[in-house]
């Protein structure tokens, strides 16, 4: 029998349309606290967690939208669904790393600060991503669904103009929802395909 976070690990989808129930301000704040108890390098914490609801978020949508004509088809018709994603979700929460780290690390560990700034940079990158997971898990573990909006690096500058965070760097946008439609597991490839053993 699997443990409750096996299990979440195993039942997390990414769902990108949701119906109109609200959550509730104590669940965004548990999705929220498990965001931030995530490991971060050297333990520097420097993510942001941006929530967007009602009118904001709405304007996030077309702001979305709207950009999506600037590209071709393809990546277009991706930012049409994320756009769709964020209006349908009661909840989105925006992710920007502060870039914390990147400024204050080379001091920490007496680097040379030029060549030093994109091996930060990737650590920052990490921990938010590990930040982001946890936010994932912790939904799922409430009964909401959630997906990780990654197409939105297409707009990286426009969203974190949005979230008033111009000096960081966007990392992700996840609505956060209720959905009635549970998708199924979607295949994955073997382990022999992807572990190596030495």
């Amino acid at each position: 029998m699997l443990s409750a976070v096996l299990e979440n690990i195993r039942n997390r989808r990414s769902v990108r349309l949701f119906d109109n129930k609200d959550i509730s301000e104590s669940d965004i704040q548990t999705v929220l606290q498990a965001a931030n108890h995530a490991p971060s390098a050297h333990n520097q914490q420097s993510w942001r967690f941006i929530v967007v609801r009602g009118a904001k978020k709405q304007d996030l949508a077309g702001l979305v939208s709207r950009k999506a004509a600037d590209f071709p088809k393809t990546s277009s018709a991706l930012l049409r669904m994320a756009a769709r994603s964020i209006s349908s979700a009661p909840v989105v929460v925006g992710v920007v790393n502060t870039g914390e780290m990147i400024k204050h690390a080379s001091d920490l560990f007496s680097l040379d600060r030029r060549n030093s700034q994109e091996f930060f940079k990737v650590m920052e990158i990490q921990s938010s991503a590990a930040a982001i997971q946890n936010l994932l898990l912790a939904a799922t573990d409430l009964g909401i669904s959630s997906v990780w909006l990654g197409v939105l690096m297409l707009i990286k500058d426009d969203m974190l103009s949005f979230f008033e965070e111009s000096d960081g760097e966007f990392m992700a946008a996840v609505p956060l929802g209720y959905s009635e439609k549970t998708k199924a597991m979607p295949s994955k490839k073997s382990l022999e395909a992807k572990v190596k053993y030495l």
